[in-house]
């Protein structure tokens, strides 16, 4: 049987082009302003733009310039120097990191057992439930690609450690440590070996 190819309209084509200089920080950014620029670095790298959105609950916002392609999420993350967001799992996805500029060292495992610093090009992609946490090692605004891939359901399979929220709820009080709190599950400590 043969395929069925077809071509699309100027309006189908039209809303599978994302422009870099139309994109938009992530819709989170702005629904928890109110927690501060502190506490949302923490979390996530400081200026996140997202490419490629599913019409699912995930925690980088609704907002996007691409909805649906095939399970993929992908954004560009802009980090100034020493910054970039804790350790965290996606559970059910792999996240592949590609560097557009700059050098951002990785840092995998709790407690962490491996660091590596990426350069310009370089690519790392990170399986299903593993602590990674990433920031900027250089002395300018580094550039990230990132790409989502893996189960179509939503993209908030993310965890991240118990000690991320005690210590974000020290530094910044309970009620910021609630609101990411509803965008991420914090793991239960794990037993000492």
């Amino acid at each position: 049987m043969p395929n069925e190819i077809y071509t699309p309209t100027w309006e189908e084509l039209e809303s599978r082009i994302s422009r870099f200089d139309a994109l938009k920080p992530m819709s989170t950014a702005g629904d928890l302003a109110w927690v501060g620029q502190e506490a949302m670095d923490v979390f996530y790298a400081r200026k996140l733009m997202p490419v490629i959105l599913d019409d699912t609950k995930n925690p980088f916002g609704n907002v996007a310039p691409i909805f649906g392609a095939a399970g993929t999420t992908m954004f560009i993350s802009i980090m100034p120097p020493g910054q970039g967001p804790c350790l965290h799992s996606h559970n059910s996805t792999f996240e592949t990191f590609m560097v557009l500029e700059g050098s951002i060292e990785y840092y995998v495992g709790d407690p962490i057992a491996h660091r590596l610093t990426l350069n310009k090009w370089d690519t790392f992609s990170c399986p299903p439930r593993v602590y990674r946490g990433f920031h900027n090692a250089g002395d300018t605004d580094a550039v990230m690609l990132t790409v989502i891939t893996g189960v179509e359901e939503g993209r908030d399979d993310v965890s991240m450690p118990d000690s991320i929220a005690v210590e974000a709820g020290q530094n910044f009080g309970a009620k910021v440590v609630d609101a990411f709190r509803s965008i991420f599950s914090f793991d239960p400590p794990r037993p000492s070996a």
